[in-house]
């Protein structure tokens, strides 16, 4: 995907088969600031524990963004949704 393409990106979860909410960090962004600059983008992510803050805990991961797809949405609207995540690098090199 785009996404794991991205330098700094690491998509949290790989199960090959899984449904399309695409989990992830940003190499020191935290994930409210992601979610922050990528809704000023046009985009609306999810942030923060998701509900699973003791798996998080695990892991040691504090939070992570979150992308949810679907059949409706758009090559488009997934490319928007990479400029803005290349958006959120640029804000924070």
């Amino acid at each position: 995907s785009a996404l794991e393409q991205m330098e700094g990106v690491r998509l949290i979860g790989t199960a090959r088969r899984k449904a399309s909410v695409l989990s992830f960090v940003m190499e020191g962004i935290h994930p409210h600031d992601i979610g922050t600059i990528v809704d000023r983008e046009g985009v609306a992510i999810r942030t923060g524990h998701h509900c699973a803050q003791p798996v998080m805990d695990r892991f040691g991961v504090p939070a992570t963004a979150r992308a949810s797809l679907a059949m409706y949405n758009t090559r488009e609207e997934i490319d928007t949704l990479v400029r803005a995540l290349e958006r959120v690098r640029d804000v924070f090199k």
